[in-house]
């Protein structure tokens, strides 16, 4: 006869253990998926992608007018230089 002193341990004990296992079992899955998808993440190359697309596509207007900036920001930075020295 059981007069629930050890049952309800036993009962949250492997609910405990089940969860631990299911937790266990996806953390391996996620790691087993995460490992090849960075690889190709790495081997993504974002300027090969921006080239193939169309001239009037907005990312490679974005990355095209983002690019010219930068230039003209590293022109007037060496113009300022220039005249510090003087």
């Amino acid at each position: 006869m059981d007069f629930g002193h050890g049952g309800a341990t036993d009962h949250s004990r492997e609910g405990r253990v089940n969860r631990l296992l299911v937790i266990g079992g996806t953390v391996v899955g996620a790691a087993l998926v995460a490992r090849p998808l960075a690889r190709r993440i790495a081997a993504f190359d974002m300027a090969a992608c921006i080239e193939a697309m169309p001239d009037t596509a907005p990312p490679k207007w974005m990355f095209t007018n983002i690019t010219a900036i930068r230039q003209n920001t590293d022109r007037i930075l060496e113009l300022l230089e220039g005249r510090r020295d003087e």
